[in-house]
């Protein structure tokens, strides 16, 4: 029996199932989650199924979350997904569940669940949910499920820039069957606030790129006086991809306690070693991780230069 047929063998013997992502969620990660749902209740409409986490502004358009009480924990199935980390899941209550099952495409660094199911050769986790729904009967894509899934793989691929292979081209073929507006996802993807739009002259003005590494740090009073709110700072990641001389990048935001949150990006070296060693993890191409102060950020820099370096001397 392979992992695809132990969940769904799970999911048929639990009456409630309650699916679960990591904290600061991105579009895979609320796009999976919010697929997985829906093609749950479409084969067991009987069933209570509910996905649960903060909301996040910035992904509002995408769908909300359910709200439920503690007491339905009781006997309930959970399903974590897109999630590498126990600290990184949203919403501590998933250690009520009876049965956890762990569905990641991040590398299994940390395991936990009763049972896992990581392939870290997926492009997303919502990849993983779409050959769940297509290949386990009565399992099966729908149109609301098709919608929830491409933007997590548009999500985690960049728009398919990165981490794309031959079976993440299949299954958005699959998703291409259902009459979304696909187009309409793509806009709103790449679209940006006009605030936001007005910061990014900042942007380009403050930013550093040396030796092929670009990077911004941001105070918090200087996200403020942007009016960018919370998560009004994430569309920053991906100015640098364009900039021709710089081949790794890192954005450092700082944080409301004076540490700062670190996403980091590359088009070849990984990144996901470095991260590890700033208490994060993520990609080889795109992790996240956290730094302490602006030694720390000096550290970051100097390591992702190596990197670029070696990478170059490599090729």
């Amino acid at each position: 029996m392979d992992f695809q047929e132990q969940v769904l063998k799970q999911v048929e013997k639990y009456q409630t199932i309650i699916i679960h992502r990591h904290q600061r969620p991105d579009p895979d990660a609320v796009g999976s989650q919010l697929g997985l749902k829906a093609g749950l209740q479409a084969a067991f409409p009987e069933k209570n199924i509910y996905a649960v986490g903060k909301e996040i502004t910035g992904l509002s358009w995408v769908g909300q979350m359910d709200k439920i009480a503690d007491s339905v924990y009781e006997n309930a199935l959970v399903i974590v997904i897109d999630t590498a980390n126990r600290d990184r899941i949203d919403d501590d209550r998933y250690k009520k569940a009876d049965y956890l099952i762990k569905i990641d495409h991040h590398p299994n660094d940390e395991p936990f669940g009763d049972l896992m199911w990581v392939e870290p050769e997926r492009s997303s986790s919502s990849e993983m949910v779409v050959y769940l729904l297509d290949g386990n009967a009565p399992l099966s894509l729908t149109e609301e499920a098709a919608r929830f899934l491409y933007i997590g793989i548009t999500g985690d691929t960049g728009r398919f820039m990165y981490a794309s292979t031959p079976e993440t081209f299949i299954a958005v073929s699959k998703l291409y069957h259902f009459h979304n507006d696909y187009s309409a996802i793509n806009r709103q993807m790449s679209s940006i606030s006009l605030v936001q739009a007005r910061f990014s002259g900042k942007v380009y003005n403050d930013m550093k790129v040396e030796d092929q590494v670009g990077w911004i740090t941001l105070s918090r009073a200087e996200i403020e006086a942007g009016h960018l709110g919370s998560e009004g700072s994430n569309f920053i990641v991906g100015m640098f991809g364009s900039i021709k001389e710089v081949l790794v990048w890192a954005n450092f935001i700082e944080n409301d306690d004076g540490t700062y949150r670190v996403r980091l990006r590359s088009k070849g070296p990984n990144v996901n070693e470095i991260a590890k060693l700033h208490n994060g993890g993520g990609h080889n191409m795109a992790s996240g991780a956290k730094a302490k102060d602006l030694k720390e950020i000096d550290q970051i820099v100097s390591e992702l230069k190596k990197a670029a370096a070696d990478f170059k001397i490599l090729a």
